[in-house]
């Protein structure tokens, strides 16, 4: 009787702490990888032996290591422990912060970020999370913990460029150090320590499970997209911020373009997810956004020079990409089976670290070669490829188990 009570509550204190605490220390890491996003292309044309290339690269890189590192972290944390493995993760993405805001070249730079990558903690903080948190509620107490990852986005897009008005990116590598040692004091701090850690599969991932998640062509359609969608994402920012200065927005004022970009897209994404996840238009829904994703790239090299134009542009992507960020980790979530779920979300996690590589490899490769607007036209094609391959996408049947589908 008694635990039956406790599952009809809701967080107890220790969950509380665990959910929020982890949420913030990843939420503060993310902000840190993203706070440069906006504004490096600029930054990086004032750089000894920069290019175009190099420029990508180094935005990019990050993403690299943390697509080879995040699994290895994680299965680590199962045999010593979670909080050692994070603290090392978090040491290391406070030295590459380090190491990048006292270069004074693009290659040290680039090894800076490599190494800001390499801390890959996010399956041992959603190990972590799952060890201090009850079947019943550990689903919520993760979702919590995802949606940092937008928020911190957001955040990031708008902070980036004031932030960088203020202190330059040199500081906003400084900043990033500093809240990975804040993440450390909140970790040893604040979060609990498990009585026990073990493996938990809807949670983490799972070494024999990796097999089946990758026979799953559901789920690989899923993990192209996220894919195809960190790549567009990462190679719009080698871009639009030169665009936005050609077009007369000087560099110190564009956060005031963003916030009402941004804040508008998170508007007006709110009805499309409802009817998706409500209505039962789902697939619908997110077709409609991966071309509106396309329209939107067209409409960024259409009115190259016009502010407002840029401007709707970016409205109109960032309605599509919030759409599609929020729908696409839930669509693996319910295609994945509960004892896969951790497994699935794990190889969705490397592809979208992998996505945000090749979108600064191939973003500054043609930037290089074809110019800053030939960018978005890339982006396009790609959106256009994800556009193909998703027609054949299932989508759950409403009420049913997670591993039930419907054409």
């Amino acid at each position: 009787m008694k635990q039956e009570k406790l599952e009809e509550e809701g967080l107890l204190p220790e969950e509380r702490r665990a959910t929020f605490g982890l949420a913030a220390i990843y939420g503060s890491r993310m902000l840190g990888l993203f706070l440069i996003l906006p504004v490096f292309a600029l930054y990086a044309e004032r750089l000894p032996s920069a290019t175009p290339l190099l420029t990508g690269i180094a935005i990019g890189i990050y993403g690299l290591t943390q697509a080879v590192l995040q699994v290895p972290f994680g299965l680590i944390s199962d045999r010593i422990g979670r909080k050692p493995v994070i603290v090392a993760g978090l040491l290391l993405f406070a030295a590459g912060s380090v190491v990048a805001a006292t270069a004074d070249d693009i290659w040290t730079i680039i090894a800076g970020r490599a190494l800001q990558g390499s801390g890959a903690v996010a399956a041992a903080v959603m190990a972590l999370l799952a060890d201090l948190t009850r079947d019943s509620h550990r689903t919520r107490a993760m979702a919590t913990v995802g949606v940092t990852i937008g928020f911190s986005f957001t955040v990031a897009l708008i902070a980036g460029p004031l932030f960088n008005a203020w202190v330059g990116v040199p500081g906003l590598f400084w900043i990033t150090a500093a809240l990975a040692l804040v993440g450390i004091a909140i970790l040893l701090g604040v979060i609990p320590t498990p009585r026990r850690s073990s493996v938990h599969g809807e949670a983490e991932p799972v070494p024999g499970l990796f097999g089946k998640v990758l026979r799953n062509t559901q789920l690989l359609r899923l993990d192209l997209g996220i894919f195809c969608l960190h790549l567009v994402l990462t190679a719009l920012f080698l871009a639009v911020p030169l665009e936005l200065v050609d077009a007369g927005l000087p560099e110190s004022r564009h956060a005031w373009l963003y916030l009402p970009v941004m804040l508008g897209g998170m508007g007006l994404m709110v009805p499309f997810v409802i009817k998706a996840e409500k209505g039962g238009k789902m697939k619908e829904v997110f077709l409609g956004a991966i071309g509106l994703l396309g329209l939107a790239q067209i409409g960024l090299y259409a009115f190259e020079g016009s502010l407002w134009g840029l401007g709707l542009a970016l409205l109109a992507f960032f309605t599509a990409f919030n759409t599609l960020e929020a729908t696409l980790p839930s669509l693996v979530s319910k295609l994945a089976p509960g004892n896969i779920r951790g497994t699935a979300m794990g190889v969705y996690s490397t592809s979208q670290f992998s996505g945000a590589f090749m979108g600064g490899l191939s973003g500054g490769w043609v930037h290089q070669h074809y110019g800053t607007t030939m960018v978005f036209v890339t982006g396009a094609l790609i959106a256009l490829i994800w556009l193909l391959a998703a027609q054949g996408m299932e989508v759950p049947v409403k009420g049913s188990s997670p591993a039930t589908t419907a054409g």
